[in-house]
């Protein structure tokens, strides 16, 4: 009976403590949703509160739904998924196809051209603004929704090492029997090999859906013109100095802006899961 009161303790205990932690892990997100229902006046007098004193959610949704600067927050809506939808697809893809070179197809001074692509791992993304900005300034792409797709449309070398740890995980005799099939290099890779690799092209459209929806740097610099803003350069907006601070709409417009984003990760999560798990298994 001792054991099996100290068995039953010991779960007590650990499930407590795992709901504290999850607690305090998702209190923020929970105050972000109550502050969206709190009115303007009473929004900071008990900050750690969840329970509103005075509901306002009408006039919050509503005030920031209209946006601001004239241009309504759909509009914003619309050009973060624009921007988020061709970057993810344009990023994993480029991926991809350098995955697929480096790690199945030979040629000379692969395994140098991989250590570069590695190399780039280690800069910063700010580094790499400047020489951007200049290269899209000269093609007359500044204030332009290309500007914000072409950073990502080439790949990044994260995605590209993710990829090619799952390809060294298959025979290469499966690219020789389909070879003697009749079948090329690209319908090896979309016929043979992405049905098998996918968990990790699903794991890097999380990434990339995730890292380009809440993008604020690169609109920051490249983007001129306010319709043409992404999310979260309008949610900037909302807040001057010299004027009202709107904390009723940007809360609220703050927690419609992470809907996408859950709902894309709660679809694809078991694949996420799935390839994280696969990769913990190579050795």
């Amino acid at each position: 009976m001792g054991i099996k009161k100290e068995k039953r303790l010991r779960s007590i205990l650990f499930h407590v403590g795992a709901c504290i932690l999850g607690f305090i892990m998702i209190y923020p997100l929970l105050w972000l949703v109550a502050s969206s229902f709190k009115s303007n006046e009473t929004m900071f007098t008990n900050t750690y509160s969840l329970i509103p004193t005075e509901w306002d959610i009408i006039e919050n949704y509503s005030s920031g739904l209209k946006g601001v600067g004239g241009v309504t927050f759909l509009t914003f809506f619309l050009n973060s998924l624009i921007v988020t939808f061709v970057g993810t697809v344009t990023c994993v893809m480029s991926s991809l196809f350098a995955a697929y070179a480096l790690s199945r197809i030979r040629f000379r001074f692969s395994g140098f051209w991989f250590g570069c692509v590695m190399v780039t791992m280690m800069i910063p993304p700010q580094v790499m603004v400047v020489p951007q900005y200049i290269i899209l300034k000269k093609m007359k792409l500044i204030d332009t929704v290309a500007s914000l797709v072409l950073p990502w449309g080439f790949g990044t070398a994260f995605f590209i090492f993710l990829m090619i740890q799952f390809f060294k995980g298959i025979p290469k005799e499966l690219d020789e029997a389909a070879q003697i099939d009749g079948c090329g290099k690209i319908g090896i890779l979309f016929r043979i090999l992405v049905p098998i690799v996918k968990p990790a092209i699903v794991t890097s459209s999380i990434f990339a859906f995730y890292w380009i929806w809440q993008d604020f740097f690169q609109p920051l610099i490249f983007m001129n013109t306010t319709s043409k803003f992404t999310i979260p350069l309008a949610l900037n907006m909302y807040l001057d100095p010299n004027s009202y601070n709107n904390y009723g709409g940007l809360f609220a417009m703050s927690v419609i802006s992470l809907l996408p984003v859950i709902i894309f990760f709660i679809i694809f999560q078991k694949q996420l899961v799935e390839g994280i798990a696969t990769e913990g298994l190579k050795g």
